[in-house]
């Protein structure tokens, strides 16, 4: 469920679910950020875009927020940091980036887990918890996600929440320097609508 609240310059949402809450990314998070990304990068760079050499830095961290911000004033994407209900710790982040409207209606989800809360379940309930906002805030008919035939507890996330494979995309994103091949999921509106179990 989203609730909106007064932010500066404008609202805000945050996103409850079970265990876990979801909500923008502020610049009082970069200490926790940048230590749990710190404490995280061997686990999570084989999976992800190269890192710039400045990438933990508060510079760089001020700007990716000013990124975020645009991003979701333009209705192109929406970044989330994702919080362990019981003791409200930055565990993570959620993304639904490359939105797009028109005729296709659609957007990309991503999402990271920091090493010390990986496979208990928390990125699972993050995605459910992301879901209504896609399909019943943002009015959103598709939302896909990729990912690399390698990375099993990815795939074990996308079709635990109920995301179908649809398919190979052949050196689809380039991961830490090199291009690589994604297995490509999606979950539609009305699949959404239809599923007996949900958040």
């Amino acid at each position: 469920m989203a609730f909106l609240r007064a932010g500066h310059p404008s609202e805000w949402t945050v996103l409850q679910g079970r265990g876990v809450w979801l909500r923008p990314p502020q610049s009082s998070d970069y200490g926790p950020w940048a230590e749990l990304r710190t404490l995280s990068r061997a686990h999570l760079t084989p999976w992800e875009p190269a890192w710039p050499r400045d990438d933990l830095t508060k510079s760089a961290y001020r700007r990716r927020l000013k990124f975020y911000q645009r991003e979701a004033r333009e209705d192109l994407g929406y970044a989330f940091l994702l919080f362990q209900s019981e003791s409200d710790r930055l565990i993570g982040g959620v993304t639904l980036s490359n939105v797009r409207r028109g005729v296709t209606q659609s957007a990309m989800l991503g999402y990271w887990m920091g090493l010390p809360f990986a496979g208990r379940g928390y990125m699972s309930a993050a995605v459910r918890t992301m879901l209504p906002y896609a399909f019943e805030t943002l009015r959103l008919h598709r939302v896909e996600a990729a990912v690399q035939p390698g990375n099993d507890a990815s795939i074990g996330v996308l079709r635990r929440v109920g995301f179908f494979e649809e398919g190979l995309a052949r050196r689809y994103l380039k991961i830490n320097g090199v291009w690589q091949d994604h297995l490509m999921f999606a979950m539609l509106a009305e699949d959404w609508m239809t599923r007996e179990v949900r958040v």
